[in-house]
């Protein structure tokens, strides 16, 4: 594989955060059934500080690093803003640059 069809990825990171552990696991159990996402790695216990509603806030939060592709994003982003309790749930893509090509392809399949 040459460099230039390396950093051709269709692959992303997606992060969103949930109120707990629970919902993070419902959320992450639902995309990976429906071929939303290939894996979610779910992150318990950080804390996140935001201005929400004119206010400064802190909450403990449960972090889900999700793995898709660019075709699969829409219909990702819908189904997690119909599953999540938050008015407006973090949402935030990245594209993967590069990685293990075994990895990615099979992230590409998990989905399709």
């Amino acid at each position: 594989m040459c460099y230039s069809e390396a950093v051709m990825s269709h692959e992303l990171l997606v992060l969103v955060t949930a109120p707990n552990q629970d919902e993070a696991r419902r959320i992450a159990n639902a995309l990976v059934e429906e071929r939303l996402a290939a894996c979610v790695n779910i992150v318990g216990a950080i804390e996140s500080v935001y201005r929400w509603e004119g206010q400064v806030t802190t909450d403990r939060e449960t972090l889900l690093i999700i793995k898709t592709t660019d075709d699969r994003y829409e219909d990702l982003e819908q189904r997690v803003k119909e599953l999540h309790s938050y008015s407006t749930p973090e949402v935030i893509a990245f594209k993967i640059e590069r990685g293990s090509s075994e990895y990615l392809s099979w992230l590409r399949d998990s989905v399709s």
